[in-house]
């Protein structure tokens, strides 16, 4: 379903925001706005994306009126920084609950599922000027409408129209998430807001391989105050994970 143009203006209000038919990157556009003075909270929306990035250097195309591709920024103290993610991760699971979803969940440290697949990948990119933090670009890719089945990725990541067998208006999409962001931003950097993400990590507790950069194998047992996993390998010593890849391998570890 194409976007409203006039009912995104109308849903935005005073929000500033930039709205492209197709780009490349929201990302690399956002980041140019927020070193031309751009406000927190100001907004890139693209209906179709055809340079994308996520973690890792992956790459994630958006097709036209399948998915929404926006790029948030935000102006935050340094020491709030590791939560960012959580913030965004946050936002979109409870934007999800509100839309009916079920089996929702986040796995560590940025991909909300649904069932245990994939809908949603958060990027959060870091802009300095010199030592002095200029803002933060938060980034969000979220299957809408697309259709993954008969495809490689048919196990691995699904849509918000998938699981709910219906018909899904990207503008209210939209319109939680932005919500889901403002209101939980005064808990940013709070044990609260730790507490709310942590309490939907679906990877406590499994069997997972981490690449990052070396591999191995443990329990995710935990994460500390910064949001970095804590995976007891196979030998039984515990490993700080703070980036990287992490795998689920198999069900909740007895």
């Amino acid at each position: 379903m194409t976007l409203d143009l006039r009912l995104l203006a109308e849903r935005m209000g005073s929000r500033p925001y930039q709205f492209y038919p197709i780009i490349p990157s929201t990302m690399d556009v956002a980041r140019d706005w927020l070193r031309e003075g751009a406000p927190h909270g100001a907004l890139v929306l693209a209906d179709e994306q055809t340079a994308g990035r996520g973690r890792l250097n992956r790459q994630w195309q958006t097709p036209p009126d399948s998915a929404l591709a926006m790029s948030v920024i935000l102006r935050v103290a340094p020491a709030t920084l590791p939560q960012v993610t959580m913030l965004g991760a946050l936002a979109v699971a409870e934007a999800l609950d509100k839309l009916g979803v079920q089996e929702v969940g986040i796995k560590w440290p940025n991909d909300v599922l649904i069932a245990g697949r994939k809908v949603c990948g958060i990027l959060v990119e870091v802009d300095w000027d010199g030592i002095a933090l200029r803002g933060v670009i938060m980034g969000l890719g979220i299957n809408i409408a697309l259709d993954f089945t008969g495809t490689e990725l048919e196990g691995q990541a699904t849509s918000i129209q998938t699981a709910l067998g219906r018909p899904v208006d990207r503008m209210d999409v939209l319109t939680e998430i932005v919500y889901g962001i403002d209101t939980r931003w005064a808990l940013l950097g709070s044990s609260t807001l730790l507490k709310a993400w942590k309490s939907r990590l679906v990877t406590l507790g499994r069997r997972v391989t981490v690449h990052a950069p070396y591999s191995f194998t443990g329990i995710a047992e935990d994460v500390d105050d910064d949001g970095a996993l804590w995976v007891r390998d196979e030998e039984g010593f515990r490993r700080r994970v703070l980036a990287g890849d992490v795998r689920v391998r198999d069900a909740k570890s007895d």
